[in-house]
């Protein structure tokens, strides 16, 4: 047996047996709905313009996978968003670095760290799943790899990204401001009209870290899972705490099992609650999607909301929150 199809078999099915004994562990057919599926795409906090661009596609007759890069790339190319993209705060030496990931329905994956110089991480993120027999490409593999797939290379540090540097060097004061730079992650999920399931993840990181720091937006199971059997989940906030849950491929399993997504996302923040004494101190939010179109959201803090783009409309809903 290939090791691929032996991990399937074996090691998917026991995690997600393993995480809560005795429950029902439901098979594809639970979610699969006869007929058309409308379109609907999600995403974290409150990008209207990425979700409208993916959503648009999708009424269009797009995949979800052509739908959720070109989603994202939106807020990559907007430089007033210093969180992602082009634009976006440096690290503590001054230089901005991208991460970013996407998932394809059939399973595959591709994903970028510490990217320099190339505006839009989800696109080499998706030539490394669909050029490359890896999952991952850092530092200066991955630029090297943009720069030979044609990928045009741009300073990232706008002027004023370089003027709020400059004010931050005077303290070098480093204190995440929950719903601010915690912030710092736009996820998307979609669902196209053959009912396959995409996402990507994409940041430029939380502002002012530590050199070479990377969170959980480009790690696949942390900030992006999912399985086009079953939904799917992205994360946003504090990485760190995201990574050490493996918060989205936690989601995904829980609903495997039966669990709608709202109870999936809020058992997952309450397990990362038990796990960090700290927990009043950063903000997670967790969004999910499941194969019936059906949604879940829950965070930390109070301030987190999500954008949904479905029937040709567009909506910011607050999401319910633990504190």
């Amino acid at each position: 047996m290939k090791r691929r199809n032996f991990i399937k078999a074996t090691g998917i099915a026991g995690a997600g047996a393993g995480l809560l004994p005795g429950t029902l562990n439901l098979n594809a057919a639970t979610f699969r709905k006869e007929g058309k599926t409308t379109p609907i795409c999600i995403a974290t906090w409150n990008f209207p313009n990425a979700s409208i661009r993916a959503g648009e596609m999708l009424e269009q007759g797009a995949t979800a996978l052509d739908a959720v890069e070109q989603g994202v790339m939106v807020e990559e190319a907007n430089l007033k968003n210093t969180t992602v993209g082009k634009g976006g705060a440096p690290d503590r030496e001054g230089n901005v670095t991208l991460d970013a990931c996407i998932m394809a329905p059939n399973g595959d994956a591709g994903a970028v760290v510490y990217l320099k110089n190339n505006t839009h991480a989800v696109s080499v993120a998706r030539k490394v799943m669909e050029e490359t027999p890896h999952v991952m490409l850092a530092g200066e593999g991955a630029d090297q790899f943009a720069r030979q797939h044609g990928f045009e290379q741009e300073n990232l540090l706008t002027p004023e990204s370089a003027k709020a540097y400059k004010e931050w060097l005077k303290n070098k004061e480093y204190k995440p401001l929950i719903n601010i730079e915690n912030h710092d992650t736009i996820g998307m999920l979609c669902l196209d009209e053959k009912g396959d399931i995409a996402g990507a993840c994409t940041t430029s990181g939380l502002s002012y870290k530590m050199n070479g720091r990377v969170g959980d937006s480009p790690i696949i199971g942390a900030g992006l899972f999912l399985d086009n059997e079953i939904g799917g989940a992205v994360g946003t906030g504090m990485g760190e705490a995201i990574m050490k849950s493996v918060g989205s491929f936690l989601i995904v399993e829980l609903m495997r099992q039966g669990k709608s997504p709202q109870e999936a996302c809020e058992i997952t923040v309450n397990r990362i609650v038990k796990q960090n004494p700290n927990y009043k101190d950063f903000q997670v939010a967790f969004l999910a999607l499941d194969k019936n179109g059906e949604i879940g959201s829950y965070c930390l803090h109070k301030g987190y909301s999500y954008v949904k783009y479905k029937d040709n409309k567009n909506t910011n809903i607050p999401s319910q929150y633990y504190l």
